[in-house]
C-alpha cells in the first residue's frame, strides 16, 4: 500500500482525505459504513495497474476527513456537493463511479442530480430505490420502522448519542469485526439494550481469509480516533433526504450506464422484497440505463473486500467499454 498517495483537498467547506494511485481516466470509489477509503485498497491497486487513476476519499465524517458537527450537514445535498467538488479538484469533467453500501446510495444521488459528471456507474450491494416516489406521505425512516419494527438497525441508529454510548461499551474493535464478518441474511435486526452481539451473533473468533489482522487494525485505529457519529449521521438524515429528493420524484437513472453487483448472501439482497425488485422488472424500470446485474455466489455484503479480484475484474470489464 506504500505506493498509494495520500493528500488532503478542500471541498465544499471541509477538508477531505483522498487516497489515489495511477494515471489515466479517473475511477472514483465511494465507501460505506463502517468503512474508509481502505475498503477499496484492492481495487485501487488493480485499476491503477490497468491504466486508470484510482481515487478513493474518506467521506465526510469518516477517517481523516473532517466531521461536521450538525447532523443535518450529512444530508444528500451536502454529501453530493462534497463529491462534485472533489471531481472538480481532480481536474476532470467526468469520472467512472463505483460505490458500495452508503457509497452506493451516494452514487445513485450523483447519477440523479449530476449525471453530467459520471461516465458510467458500477454499484455494489444497494440498488436504486427512489427515496420519494410521490405516491406516499410516509417518509423513508418511518417506512423502515413500519416494515421491520423499532429493532431494525436503521431505526436503532436514529437518536444522536444513544448508539454511540452502546458502542463505547464494547469498543471499536468488536463493532467493526462484528459487522465486517457478518453473514447473517436480512433484514438486519438490532436488539434494544446494550450492543451485545450486534448484527452478527456468530462473530468468528478468527478472521476470514480476506480480512487480515492488519486490515482490521487499520479500521479500528481510525474509528477509535473519530468515533462513529459521522457515519451514523448518514442514517439520521433519511427523512430529510426524503423531503429533499421530492423534486426528483419519478425521475429514474436514464443517462448513466449502470452495472450492479451483489452477493447472494448480502444482507441487502436478502431483505424481503429486494430480490424481486432487482430481478422482476422494478429495478430496470427505475434505472432504464441498467445494463447488467451480477450476483456472486456465496458472497456477503462487503463484496469489494471478500471477492476483491472478481469485483475488480467486473469493474474493469464494464468501464473499458466507454
Amino acid at each position: 500500500m506504500e505506493s498509494i498517495v495520500h493528500r488532503t483537498v478542500e471541498v465544499n467547506g471541509i477538508k477531505m482525505h483522498v487516497a489515489e494511485k495511477g494515471e489515466g481516466p479517473v475511477v472514483l470509489f465511494l465507501h460505506g459504513f463502517p468503512e474508509l477509503w481502505y475498503s477499496w485498497r484492492h481495487q485501487i491497486l488493480s485499476l491503477s495497474s490497468l491504466g486508470y487513476r484510482a481515487v478513493a476519499p474518506d467521506l465526510r465524517g469518516f477517517g481523516d476527513t473532517e466531521a461536521s458537527a450538525s447532523v443535518s450537514s450529512y444530508n444528500c445535498l451536502y454529501i453530493v456537493g462534497d463529491i462534485v467538488a472533489l471531481i472538480d479538484s481532480l481536474g476532470v469533467d467526468k469520472v467512472f463511479l463505483v460505490g458500495h453500501d452508503w457509497g452506493a446510495i451516494i452514487g445513485w444521488w450523483l447519477c440523479l442530480f449530476r449525471p453530467d459528471r459520471i461516465k458510467a456507474y458500477v454499484c455494489l450491494s444497494v440498488p436504486f430505490r427512489p427515496f420519494n416516489r410521490g405516491d406516499s406521505k410516509v417518509k423513508t425512516g418511518d417506512a423502515f420502522r413500519a416494515a421491520y419494527g423499532d429493532d431494525y438497525y436503521v431505526c436503532r441508529f436514529q437518536k444522536p448519542g444513544k448508539m454511540e454510548a452502546e458502542i463505547d461499551q464494547v469498543g471499536a474493535a468488536y463493532v467493526i469485526k462484528n459487522i465486517l464478518t457478518m453473514r447473517q441474511t436480512g433484514p438486519p435486526i438490532f436488539p434494544k439494550g446494550e450492543y451485545g452481539t450486534g448484527f452478527n451473533p456468530n462473530t468468528p473468533e478468527t478472521l476470514p481469509s480476506w480480512l487480515s489482522e492488519e486490515d482490521l487494525a487499520y479500521y479500528v485505529n481510525k474509528f477509535e480516533k473519530t468515533g462513529f457519529t459521522g457515519g451514523l449521521n448518514y442514517y439520521r438524515n433519511l427523512n430529510l433526504n426524503w423531503e429533499l429528493t421530492g423534486p426528483w420524484t419519478g425521475v429514474g437513472i436514464k443517462n448513466v450506464p449502470v452495472k450492479f453487483i451483489t452477493g447472494d448472501v448480502d444482507i441487502v439482497y436478502t431483505t424481503p422484497g429486494v430480490k424481486e425488485y432487482i430481478h422482476d422488472g422494478g429495478f430496470k424500470k427505475d434505472v432504464p440505463s441498467l445494463e447488467e446485474v451480477v450476483v456472486q455466489e456465496g458472497v456477503a455484503h462487503f463484496n469489494n473486500q471478500e471477492a476483491a479480484e472478481d469485483v475488480s475484474n467486473h469493474i474493469y470489464d464494464f468501464i473499458k467499454k466507454f
